[in-house]
């Protein structure tokens, strides 16, 4: 083994520099600074190399981290990149946003024995972002042309990373986006202070350069049926996602200045790209001057706080019926949301929102937890006599996120959807009740994380790509 490696009983953990609280909260600039080359190499050192290696294990790609680590530490920075983007198609994504906390630097050996763990995400965003600035990320150049295509519905990471697996296998791809960006939620979901657009911007024009044909402002359902596009492409893939907003029924619920999180991002992020938004420049999806609350504890809920101090709120509460260890939502973005001045009203619930025509208080109960339930996690029950008020100008409800109604918006009501509305996909083949459709990411699993859509339509690609090949074969033997 190389000498290079070994090294966390020398050097210890560090992650590149977070800009300053009071710089980084006046803007959507992403808060972490580049590591540079030698701290890069000094912090990939620091790889135990375990046997197993656990931070793999728990990667829904299963990334080869400990070798990457290794090629980075010993100065092989473009083999370290052939071999992290060889089993993710976003590894500069990943990087960014992925809850590392929660996957492989939280099963890393090294923290598990003290040391503090290898900072994965940190290396795997520096490889990628040196790996394009040396010019080293070059578009798919199909050897062998193949007559087959395939309409991909939705340009998430669940379908991008399909489509790029497909077109390096010579098929003709076409990616349908009810949208103005291809992106998905990486676009119009996520900040620019964990995910700036270039970052995806530069990945999607990279697959345009590689021959992937995208069709924006276009609805299934409206512009085309399933059907159609059955009938256009040899193979279908959906992998809209899940867009519409859980809803947490109240009195006063249809007072104004109450928001779906996705509608309050989703502003923020068309501002960043220098979108005319008329409700953010009439101030009624804007948090400036506002006390803001939001209700949730997800990522996505830490998304809406730390975007609301960004436009200057007076105040931002999260509202969470759990307590800090029972959040579903990341650590680390917790911290940072924390550094920032965002308070955490724990076990507390909304019971009633109240004003006159504009939301201006909520009543709120408070909470304590119980025994688990099926799920594993303590039941909250409310405390009776417990309620109080809490001043709000903006509510945003963070709740997470259902299926769209598909069968009726894709004019396909022969689609066969589960209990919960996401689409009943075969779990080997990923093939719907319609024969050549096909179906990934969150779709299928309900919402999840950026990497698991990512394994999604990776096995997707490949399922598509042995239904092809067998098509064809049965084709040349009729001929």
């Amino acid at each position: 083994m190389s000498d290079k490696m070994l090294q966390f009983v020398k050097i210890g953990q560090q992650t590149p520099p977070k800009r300053g609280v009071d710089k980084r909260k006046n803007d959507f600039n992403e808060i972490y600074d580049e590591f540079i080359t030698d701290k890069a190499k000094e912090q990939s050192s620091r790889c135990s190399q375990c046997g197993v290696p656990f931070c793999q294990v728990h990667c829904p790609l299963s990334n080869n981290i400990p070798d990457w680590l290794k090629l980075t530490a010993e100065g092989r920075l473009k083999e370290a990149y052939e071999l992290s983007q060889s089993t993710n198609n976003m590894p500069e994504v990943c990087g960014r946003i992925c809850p590392q906390d929660r996957l492989c630097e939280g099963n890393c050996v090294i923290e598990q024995s003290g040391h503090g763990t290898v900072t994965i995400g940190s290396m795997e965003k520096y490889i990628t972002d040196n790996a394009w600035e040396k010019g080293w990320v070059k578009p798919i150049n199909v050897l062998n042309e193949k007559n087959q295509s395939v309409g991909i519905i939705g340009a998430g990471p669940a379908g991008l990373a399909a489509a790029e697996q497909l077109r390096k296998n010579g098929y003709k791809i076409t990616i349908y986006d009810r949208y103005d960006r291809a992106g998905g939620l990486l676009i119009y979901g996520i900040p620019n202070f964990k995910l700036e657009k270039e970052v995806v911007e530069r990945r999607t024009k990279l697959l345009k350069d590689g021959g992937i044909e995208f069709v924006q402002n276009f609805e299934v359902g409206k512009d085309a049926t399933l059907e159609q596009l059955r009938k256009k492409h040899d193979a279908i893939l959906i992998a809209t996602g899940v867009y519409k907003a859980r809803e947490v029924e109240l009195p006063g619920n249809d007072l104004n200045n109450i928001f779906p999180a996705m509608d309050f991002l989703t502003a923020s992020n068309r501002k960043g790209l220098g979108d005319e938004v008329e409700m953010f420049d009439k101030g009624i999806l804007n948090a400036e001057g506002k006390d803001v609350v939001v209700i949730g504890g997800g990522d996505t809920a830490m998304d809406c706080v730390r975007t609301s101090i960004r436009q200057k709120a007076k105040s931002v509460k999260c509202l969470y019926r759990r307590d800090k260890e029972n959040m579903p939502g990341s650590a680390r973005e917790v911290a940072n949301a924390e550094e920032e001045g965002v308070e955490f009203v724990w076990l507390s619930s909304p019971k009633e929102f109240r004003g006159t025509n504009k939301v201006e208080k909520l009543l709120v109960d408070q909470i304590k937890l119980c025994e688990p339930d099926e799920s594993g996690r303590r039941r909250p029950e409310v405390q009776d006599g417990s309620d109080y008020e809490i001043k709000a100008d903006m509510v945003i409800k963070a709740l997470g996120f259902d299926p769209e109604d598909l069968p009726k918006l894709f004019d396909a009501n022969e689609l066969q959807v589960t209990k919960w509305g996401t689409i009943k996909a075969d779990f080997d083949t990923m093939e719907t009740n319609l024969k050549g459709v096909f179906a990934a990411g969150d779709i299928v699993r309900g919402a999840s994380l950026v990497v698991w859509a990512i394994k999604d339509g990776r096995d997707a690609a490949s399922a598509i790509k042995t239904h092809l090949e067998n098509n064809e074969i049965k084709n040349s033997k009729v001929a």
